[in-house]
């Protein structure tokens, strides 16, 4: 959907606006899911220092800021997951990143979650397509990239251990 500039600047002023475009990174006029995925990246690097509590606790709150944020933004346009909504992108891209949390950092790690995320939120293994095609609302906006994370937590996890990296 193409959106008319007073529509983008409503959805700006808007809090739900603000948090479903992911802060403006959904308005890309390029792949916006993919710049949404990028932008996740920034926070993610002060919620990998938290504890793996705080880690988590930070993710189930952005999933039900997100389901909120998302259903709200839906409901008002009409239009079931926009591409500019990638809140979904932000916690999805979060779940990926997990096992990274209990790595020593080596630049190439996120680089490697954040492809496996984008080629299970693109692919859209089952049950993932299941989620996209038959829960709608906030809730299916977000439910399917939080599936395509798990996806890649656990290739991510997998291939730590195929590779030796230590989670420890």
């Amino acid at each position: 959907m193409k959106l008319t500039a007073g529509q983008r600047a409503a959805l700006l002023r808007d809090p739900a606006g603000w948090i479903a475009c992911g802060f403006g990174s959904g308005l890309s006029p390029v792949a916006p899911g993919t710049a949404g995925s990028l932008a996740a990246l920034l926070p993610w690097f002060a919620l990998r220092e938290s504890p793996w509590p705080w880690y988590l606790a930070a993710v189930a709150f952005a999933f039900a800021l997100g389901v909120w944020a998302c259903a709200r933004v839906v409901a008002k346009l009409r239009i079931d997951d926009p591409g500019f909504v990638v809140w979904d992108e932000f916690v999805g891209q979060w779940i990926a990143l997990l096992p990274l949390a209990w790595l020593p950092f080596a630049w190439w790690q996120p680089v490697l979650g954040f492809a496996l995320f984008r080629l299970f939120d693109i692919a859209k293994p089952w049950p993932v397509s299941w989620a996209d095609r038959n829960i709608e609302g906030g809730l299916g906006v977000m439910l399917d990239d939080v599936l395509a994370g798990i996806y890649a937590a656990l290739a991510l996890a997998m291939l730590s251990s195929f590779a030796g990296w230590s989670l420890a």
